[in-house]
């Protein structure tokens, strides 16, 4: 039944009346919508991934290195489960040294295009090893999160974009080649880069990029609400993809695990795992295996990547 002017005032008087008595004022009675939770990302999900990877890699001469077929097969499977759930894929494809490279490129729809969130993770090998921890571990939580965003049915106020990138363990040439192919204003929309590359190491630490102070706050309050605690990652600093970002001036943060710098005594009682060991003896090898893996550094990375993209797109 539609009121009267005098019953809506009658009405809003009463809602009025009301908040006051509760403590509040009238602005308060629309509090914002608090910002939508991440789902929990299921950690066996990105373990499924990390086997298809090992299978690629196994069937085409032990790596996913670039240039090489078992790069491009992975690509290939990062996308068709990218396709199948709607979002919109683009392969950017550049040359070097003599091999094609391809970057993968997956928009979600909507969302403000002027204002870009980007998760990212490298997705080649070295030729040494089929690379699970270094970079299958965050190639795999990068494309589960994006698989969430699609479950859910995710609608976040930014414009989400998740990247694959090509030939990093060359020397960042994938991702300098996306980030110098964007125009000034391009760059622009960008409000956030979210970088991944090795976050499930077999004895490791929980490192969180020292860079843009809101991504930075992000993914500490996360941990801490684990009651677990962080440091500044600086072993990889300028060393992976979000370094090409940085430089043009985007605002970037990520995740690390740790690679072959030793850990601690300190950091071993903080943390576990064992002291005066490498946080990842497999770094850059063939034991680089399915087997190199700490299922519960994947599983609150993972969770850590999704809260942040929730939470920075909401």
């Amino acid at each position: 039944m539609k009121l009267s002017v005098s019953g809506r005032a009658v009405a809003a008087a009463v809602v009025a009346a009301t908040t006051l008595l509760a403590g509040g004022t009238v602005a308060d009675a629309t509090p914002a919508p608090l910002p939508a939770a991440a789902p929990d990302i299921p950690v066996a999900n990105v373990k499924a991934h990390l086997t298809q990877f090992q299978s690629i890699a196994t069937a085409n001469g032990g790596n996913r290195a670039h240039g090489r077929p078992g790069y491009k097969a992975s690509l290939d499977y990062v996308k068709a489960r990218l396709d199948a759930a709607g979002f919109t894929t683009t392969i950017q494809q550049f040359t070097y040294s003599g091999r094609t490279g391809y970057n993968l490129i997956a928009d979600w729809p909507g969302g403000d295009t002027n204002r870009v969130v980007m998760a990212g993770s490298h997705l080649d090998s070295v030729s040494s090893g089929p690379g699970i921890n270094d970079n299958g571990s965050g190639s795999a939580a990068v494309l589960e999160t994006a698989l969430a965003v699609a479950r859910a049915q995710y609608k976040p106020t930014k414009h989400l974009r998740f990247a694959w990138w090509d030939a990093e363990e060359l020397g960042l040439v994938g991702s300098r080649h996306y980030v110098n192919s964007l125009s000034v204003g391009n760059r622009a929309t960008i409000s956030g880069y979210l970088n991944f590359d090795m976050i499930g190491s077999p004895n490791p630490g929980y490192f969180v990029y020292d860079d843009d102070p809101t991504i930075e706050k992000t993914f500490k309050e996360y941990f801490a609400g684990l009651g677990v605690p962080t440091e500044i990652e600086t072993e990889g600093d300028g060393r992976s993809d979000h370094a090409p970002f940085k430089s043009a001036g985007v605002p970037v943060g990520g995740l690390f695990t740790g690679a072959s710098r030793t850990k601690t005594a300190a950091q071993a009682q903080k943390w576990g795992g064992t002291a005066g060991v490498a946080f990842d003896r497999c770094y850059h090898s063939s034991c680089d295996t399915t087997s190199n893996i700490n299922d519960t550094a994947l599983n609150r990375n993972s969770d850590a990547l999704a809260h942040a993209v929730w939470q920075l797109s909401s």
